[in-house]
Parts: structure tokens; C-alpha cells; sequence
């Protein structure tokens, strides 16, 4: 019987869906990402449900590892309950060595039962790219190497308790997470003759952003256009302005500042592109690259300054759309898939494209069928799309509706309708316009039908939405 294929899944910090060179942005530089696309299949459509938190990558990584959708979670993410298969678990049951390394903010003990093997762990959301603390892998699963930093001893004595066990000092976190998949990747002694299932989570592109200096000459910011969406401030009082990824530029927000902020953005990618094809070498070195599926994929968008805002609490398309590419035995090679797909629906596709039964508590839906390249690009209808207490969506094939609720009275209500495909870009809103009242009036009917259908009332970020917002009666 012929042994399955290895699994290479990488996830980026913050890395939204339009920042790679061959999938149409002209302004970056990403050889190998764009080498990783000719390989494979790239989905055009992907997307995170959105957050319920300000931390967006917390519930969006605990989707991606549980398939399951951000009100059937326990909290908001922070940990993944036992009754909550992982994505790697149910790979380490099937016989994979499974190892994992980089970020993981989803509860030491949910990482314990998940990996065989790991190394360079970050129990965490963001750190100093060039002084992470990690820990090594645990045997025991207790994880109980806690110590305390001050965090920012220019401004306060305040103390983080951060499991840790050891630093490596000046080494960025790219090249220190690519040195130990290398490293764990080759040792094929350690795997005991088993398939492999590698998780990857680099931290980079999330801020601080701070890169090899050759990277960050590699873009002028005064030669960096502004995406049309470009906005000094954003279009609602909405609480999260005061969040501290928007801090990171002043405002009103300065097109100088911006167009550095991107310049940056793009030499941390293009950075990282570069450690991932380090990786990509060595696994095509190995003589292992015709029996390995590579996932690529990032936990959220971004905004650097579209519609106003800096970080990812909107739903966007700049928030909610991420890069997804998938290559290997029986995908497509040079194929872009334009299908609806939620990140949670990877679980089950790669449970079915090596044969393992998907667990029962997994809600994603499985696209494998999409990956030979003949079979279209039809899977969702609709997107429901979800921001903490504050913001609810929807988007079917041509529009988005988006309404953010900050309070009980109009004043703090605002309405937003997109059409998708005259305006990809997201700045004419066509609500209040009466020939747009029937396409705002089926919209709302789908949200509710999605919040039922997800249980949203039963949590308390959706119990706080729904309460606070009626839909105005027909």
C-alpha cells in the first residue's frame, strides 16, 4: 500500500490576499510564492469568517486547526477543547509524525495533543521579530516554563508572563522558523519511516515590521501607489479606531506615512518569501516534492491604510480575503480557483485528499473535488462575514452587505451595500439607493438565516450584536 503524502502547511501573520507578485499585485517581489502558485492551485476567494475579537488571529488560527466556525468555538479561541479535534491531532491518529513549530495561540494544551515533534514554539500573538521567546517541544505536554518580561520598559514596569525557554538572540523569526522546519523537515530518522505533517506559523508579516536591511531597500516608499481606497479617516465612530494596530500611523491618516507603512508591509513578505523558498528547496532537494501537499495560507488581511484603518477589524475585503495555495500530487498546476472557501474548510479537504475521515465535530466543508482543475469553481453561495459585537455581513457572488452597530440609537448605526464586481475596491455605497432596497432586504433575511444556522445568539459576541440590532421589519 503506498504510503500518503506528507503535509506542509504554512500560515503567515497578517498576510492578506493580494500581496503576491503572480496573483496580480505589480509592486511586490515574491519569486517563490510565485513559483509555489505555477506548482498549484491558488483560490482567489478565500476567506476567514472575521473575528470575534481584536485579536483576529486567535479565533482565526483555532478555526483553521478545529474546522469550525467562530461561534462553535470554545470562547474566542484561546484554547481548543479535547472534544475539538485538531487538525493535526486527527493527523497524529491516522499514523502521521506530526510536528509543529512557530505561533500558536490556541492553548498549550490543545499543541500537546496535537504534535509528535516540535521545536521553536511561541505561545503567543506578536513579539520582536529578532528576540522571540520559545519554547521547546515538551514530551509531557506541561508547558509550565512561564517567566515574566516588561514588555515596554521605556514606558512602564508592567510584567507579561510568556512561556519560555530559550532565546536566539539578533535572529529574525523567518529565518529562525525556517532553520528548524529545515532541520526537522530532513530528519527522516526521527519520523520513523511515517508520513510527515508539518505546521508552520511564522509571525512575520505582523508588526513590528522590521526586516533584513537589503529587503527593506528593495521598496521606495515614495514609489508605492496608494490602493483608490486610500482614506484619511475611516467612514464610522467605530470603537476599534482606538485599537492598537491603528495607532500605528496617526490621524488623519498621511499619505507619506502610509506609503511607508506599505513599503514595509511588502519588504516583510517579500522577506518572508524568501525563507519560505529555503524551505521550498529543500523540499525539492529531498526528492520528497512530488509526495508532499504544500498549504500556504495567511490568518487575516490587512488594511495599511484602506478605508482608513491600519490592522483587521472590518470586514473588507482588505480584512477578510487571504492568499491560499495548494500544491502537490492530484492538484492543478498553474490553476487560480475562483470558488467561495472559508479557511475552517481545510480541515476536511486534506482529511479527504489523503483519506483519513474527517471527526464529527468538524463544520467546514471539504473543496477537494476543486483541486484536479475540472471540476469548476462552484462551492459557496454566500459569505457570512463577522467582526467581534460591532460589525455583521454578508457576500453572495456580486454584492456585500455590511451593517456595523456601535450602540442602540441611529446615530451609531451605519449601512453599507458593495456591488463586488463594478467596485472591487469597496468605495461607492449604494445603500439608500431605492433601486438597491429588494438586493439590501434578501441580504438581511440570508444574515439571519446564517446567525440561526451558526447558533450566533448562544455566544456572547453574538448575543451582544443581535441585541443591540433589529433589522428593521418589512
Amino acid at each position: 500500500m503506498k504510503r500518503r503524502p506528507n503535509v506542509i502547511f504554512i500560515a503567515t501573520d497578517d498576510q492578506r490576499f493580494d500581496t503576491i507578485g503572480a496573483l496580480g499585485n505589480p509592486d511586490i517581489r515574491t519569486p517563490n510564492l510565485d513559483k509555489l502558485a505555477a506548482r498549484g492551485t491558488s483560490f482567489s476567494q478565500a476567506h476567514i469568517t472575521g473575528g470575534t475579537c481584536g485579536a483576529v488571529c486567535m479565533p482565526s488560527r483555532a478555526m483553521i486547526l478545529s474546522g469550525r466556525n467562530p461561534f462553535r468555538l470554545e470562547g474566542l479561541g484561546g484554547n481548543i477543547p479535547e472534544d475539538h479535534a485538531t487538525l493535526p491531532e486527527t493527523f497524529r491518529r491516522s499514523g502521521y509524525d506530526t510536528v509543529g513549530l512557530g505561533k500558536w495561540h490556541n492553548g498549550c494544551p490543545a499543541y500537546a495533543r496535537s504534535f509528535t515533534r516540535g521545536a521553536k514554539i511561541f505561545f503567543g500573538g506578536m513579539w520582536d521579530h529578532w528576540n522571540v521567546p520559545t519554547c521547546r517541544y515538551d514530551p509531557t505536554g506541561q508547558y509550565d516554563n512561564v517567566i515574566n518580561f516588561v514588555v515596554d520598559f521605556f514606558n512602564t514596569n508592567r510584567t507579561l508572563p510568556q512561556h519560555c525557554d530559550e532565546f536566539d538572540p539578533g535572529k529574525h523569526s523567518s529565518e529562525l522558523l525556517t532553520d528548524a522546519a529545515i532541520d526537522m523537515f530532513s530528519d527522516k530518522d526521527a519520523r520513523g519511516g511515517a508520513p510527515l505533517f508539518m505546521y508552520l506559523a511564522y509571525l512575520a508579516p505582523h508588526d513590528p515590521r522590521t526586516m533584513p536591511e537589503k529587503f527593506r531597500k528593495m521598496y521606495d516608499p515614495d514609489k508605492i501607489p496608494l490602493p483608490p481606497n486610500f482614506s484619511e479617516t475611516i467612514a464610522t465612530n467605530y470603537p476599534l479606531m482606538i485599537h492598537r494596530d491603528e495607532h500605528l500611523a496617526k490621524y488623519p491618516r498621511d499619505e507619506k506615512e502610509i506609503r511607508k507603512n506599505i513599503a514595509e508591509y511588502y519588504a516583510m513578505i517579500t522577506h518572508l518569501d524568501s525563507e519560505i523558498g529555503r524551505l521550498l528547496d529543500a523540499l525539492h532537494e529531498s526528492g520528497e516534492e512530488d509526495d508532499t501537499i504544500v498549504v500556504f495560507t495567511g490568518d487575516n488581511g490587512l488594511a495599511v491604510g484602506q478605508h482608513g484603518w491600519m490592522g483587521k477589524e472590518d470586514i473588507y475585503e482588505h480584512g477578510v480575503r487571504v492568499p491560499l495555495i495548494m500544491a502537490g500530487p492530484g492538484i492543478a498546476k498553474s490553476a487560480v480557483n475562483n470558488a467561495y472557501v472559508y479557511l475552517y474548510d481545510i480541515f476536511p479537504t486534506l482529511c479527504n485528499m489523503v483519506g483519513i475521515d474527517i471527526p464529527e465535530s468538524v463544520e467546514g466543508k471539504s473543496f477537494a473535488p476543486l483541486l484536479d482543475g475540472l471540476h469548476g469553481d462552484i462551492f459557496r453561495d454566500e459569505l457570512y462575514l463577522i467582526f467581534d459585537k460591532f460589525v455583521r455581513g454578508i457576500k453572495n457572488d456580486r454584492y456585500k452587505l455590511i451593517e456595523y452597530r456601535n450602540g442602540d440609537s441611529p446615530e451609531d448605526s451605519w449601512t453599507f451595500l458593495f456591488d463586488l464586481k463594478e467596485d472591487p475596491w469597496e468605495t461607492e455605497n449604494l445603500f439608500g439607493k431605492p433601486e438597491y432596497d429588494d438586493i439590501v432586504r434578501h441580504l438581511r433575511k440570508r444574515m439571519l438565516f446564517f446567525r440561526d444556522e451558526w447558533e450566533e445568539p448562544g455566544h456572547e459576541c453574538g448575543k451582544d450584536f443581535w441585541t443591540r440590532f433589529a433589522l428593521p421589519p418589512e
